[in-house]
C-alpha cells in the first residue's frame, strides 16, 4: 500500500453518530475531507442542519438526519437505510453520548445523590445504543468482510476520575471492554473495532460546563500538556481509526488526553 493512499477514503461510506457538534463533528468532517460519504446523525436538527450546510458548502458528500439514539429501533433503522441507500456501510462511529453531571468530588455527585432516571438514561445512550449501532452495523460490514467501527470512550472509563459522575464513568467504562469483546467476534470477519478514549475536550457536553473557567482549571489540573483539547485534535486519531492505515489494529482503547492518563 502506498504512503498516499494509507488514509484515502474515496468511495466509501461512514456513519457518525452525534455529529452536529464537538467531537462527533470532527470526526464526521475528518473522514468526509479524505474523500467519504458520511451520513451525520443527532438529535439537536437544528445545530445537524447548520453542520451539514458548512460542510456542503465546502463540496463535502455529507448527509444530515435526525435521530435520538436513546430510540434504539428508529437508530438501526437509520444505519440500515444508510446501507441501502448507498449500496454500502464501511465506518460507523458510536459517538452520542451525555454527561452524568458533577464528579464524587462535590456533594451533587455523592454516590448517595445519584438520580436513578438519569443513571438509566445514560445506560440507553451511552451503552446500549453504542451496543446497537456496533451490532447493525457490523452486520453490513460481516457481509462485505470490511469494516471499521469506532466508540467514543473516555479516560473516565480507564481510571477513576473525580470530575466525571458516576453513570458517566461507568458507562464510558463497559464500552471500553464492549470494544474489547466485540473485537473477538468481528476479528474473523475482517471487521476492526476501536475505541478512543478522549481526555478534557472544550465540547459543549454536560450542558457546556467545561467553557466556564472555574470548571475548566479542576479539568487542567490532571493534563500534563496544562490546557484542555480542541475538537479538531481527535481528527487525526478518529481518520487513523476509520482508514486502511489502522489495518492491523482492533480491540484497543486509546487515549487522547493530554498526557492525563500517564501521569
Amino acid at each position: 500500500m502506498q504512503d498516499k493512499s494509507m488514509f484515502d477514503l474515496d468511495g466509501q461510506v461512514a456513519f457518525v453518530t452525534g455529529a452536529a457538534k464537538g467531537l462527533g463533528f470532527a470526526m464526521a468532517e475528518v473522514v468526509a475531507e479524505h474523500g467519504a460519504t458520511v451520513v451525520m446523525t443527532d438529535i439537536d436538527g437544528t445545530a445537524l442542519a447548520a453542520s451539514v450546510g458548512r460542510l456542503e458548502a465546502r463540496g463535502l458528500k455529507v448527509h444530515g438526519e435526525v435521530v435520538d439514539v436513546s430510540d434504539t429501533g428508529v437508530l438501526a433503522r437509520s444505519i440500515d437505510a444508510t446501507a441501502a441507500r448507498f449500496g454500502r456501510l464501511d465506518i460507523a462511529f458510536a459517538n452520542a453520548g451525555l454527561s452524568a453531571g458533577s464528579g464524587p468530588m462535590t456533594d451533587a455527585g455523592a454516590m448517595a445523590n445519584v438520580d436513578m432516571d438519569r443513571w438509566n438514561r445514560l445506560l440507553q445512550i451511552n451503552l446500549t445504543s453504542v451496543f446497537v449501532t456496533i451490532r447493525t452495523a457490523a452486520a453490513h460490514m460481516q457481509a462485505r468482510r470490511s469494516g471499521r467501527l469506532i466508540v467514543t470512550a473516555s479516560i473516565a472509563g480507564i481510571r477513576g476520575e473525580r470530575m466525571c459522575g458516576y453513570a458517566y464513568a461507568s458507562t464510558k467504562a463497559a464500552v471500553a471492554n464492549l470494544v474489547r469483546q466485540c473485537s473477538i467476534e468481528l476479528s474473523a470477519h475482517n471487521v476492526t473495532i476501536n475505541a478512543i478514549a478522549p481526555g478534557p475536550f472544550l465540547t459543549d457536553i454536560g450542558q457546556g460546563r467545561l467553557h466556564q473557567p472555574d470548571v475548566a482549571a479542576e479539568f487542567v489540573r490532571d493534563v500534563p500538556l496544562g490546557r484542555l483539547g480542541e475538537p479538531h485534535e481527535i481528527k487525526g486519531l478518529a481518520l487513523l481509526l476509520a482508514s486502511p492505515a489502522s489495518s492491523y489494529i482492533t480491540g484497543a482503547v486509546i487515549p487522547i488526553d493530554g498526557g492525563a492518563t500517564a501521569s
